[in-house]
């Protein structure tokens, strides 16, 4: 498939991925899925770790997914196409490939699967060498299975395990910075996306398949659900995400190079993205209100330094 420069070419694209799902509706995690698997010519091999897109998607006898697709642990579909690859790679030594074409590797976890549970299976991949791509699908929660914390869960945020109330405005601790760690492991390839900006997020994803060795896509998915918004409403609340700058948009090629792929020409402040879910309804009390001005300061500060990192080609 050539590069997508329309909405209407998804139309006219194979379809590899189903729309007959059980996905929440206004779950972003089916805009994302849809714009990996048709991203590229290749031939896909796909893992997808126990979360939200396994339930919804594979329903015995049913499926949504129309290329190989295994279903492994919560934690480790990255060791699972990772085996894959290195199948793939043994029988093509021995000559035993029964097709000429070039297959692509990609697993999906969310970011329980992904932050917690499986990061030292995909540290591991990732330290070997793997050629595959890692997408994360970042809806800042354990949400399939009760709307418990993640390392993903930001500051202030009320779960099921961090509960807002008269002894604590939810949770204690900042989001983990990933992609940085996974930068750091020496990546070719990593970068952040958002469904809303869907050429940034089809162009990065590309790449990060077409890339050789282990690459990682964090893309932010906007949870109705937990996080108690309108299911109509899940592309402004990416606006409202990438705009604020609480979900930057950039990528780091070969762990050092870093580029921003979007600035927002009106920055909106991080009140107007906290305001519209209700997980942050506690914080606009007097009392919990300090919260919110440490978010924008921390948001303005990230910033800054991503554009110093960025200057610095370095």
């Amino acid at each position: 498939m050539s590069e997508i420069k329309n909405l209407k070419q998804y139309s006219k694209s194979s379809e590899r991925f189903e729309g007959a799902n059980l996905l929440c509706p206004g779950c972003a995690h089916g805009i994302i899925v849809r714009e990996v698997l048709n991203a590229t010519e290749y031939p896909l091999l796909v893992a997808a770790s126990t979360g939200c897109l396994e339930v919804s998607t594979a329903v015995y006898p049913y499926t949504s997914w129309d290329v190989p697709w295994i279903h492994i642990g919560f934690e480790n579909s990255s060791t699972a196409i990772a085996g894959a690859e290195a199948m793939y790679k043994a029988l093509k030594r021995k000559d035993r490939l029964y097709s000429d074409k070039t297959p692509k590797f990609v697993a999906f976890g969310g970011d329980g699967s992904t932050y917690d549970i499986g990061f030292q299976f995909i540290s591991g991949c990732f330290e070997r060498g793997h050629d595959f791509t890692y997408v994360c699908l970042d809806n800042e929660v354990y949400a399939n299975t009760g709307g418990q914390r993640s390392g993903s869960t930001p500051l202030g945020a009320s779960t099921t395990t961090t509960p807002a109330g008269r002894v604590s405005y939810g949770k204690k601790d900042r989001k983990k910075d990933l992609l940085f760690i996974m930068a750091a492991h020496g990546s070719p390839y990593v970068a952040q996306v958002a469904p809303n900006k869907w050429k940034d997020m089809s162009k990065k994803i590309k790449q990060a398949i077409e890339t050789e060795g282990p690459t990682f896509i964090n893309a932010m998915s906007a949870c109705t659900t937990e996080w108690r918004f309108p299911a109509h409403q899940t592309i402004e609340m990416s606006d409202l995400a990438v705009d604020s700058l609480v979900f930057p948009l950039y990528e780091i090629i070969n762990g050092t190079e870093l580029r921003i792929t979007y600035r927002p020409k009106n920055k909106v402040p991080v009140r107007d993205y906290l305001g519209v879910q209700a997980r942050f309804k506690h914080l606009f009390k007097p009392e919990n209100e300090y919260l919110i001005e440490e978010w924008q300061k921390n948001v303005d500060k990230y910033w800054e330094y991503l554009q110093r990192r960025e200057e610095a080609k370095v």
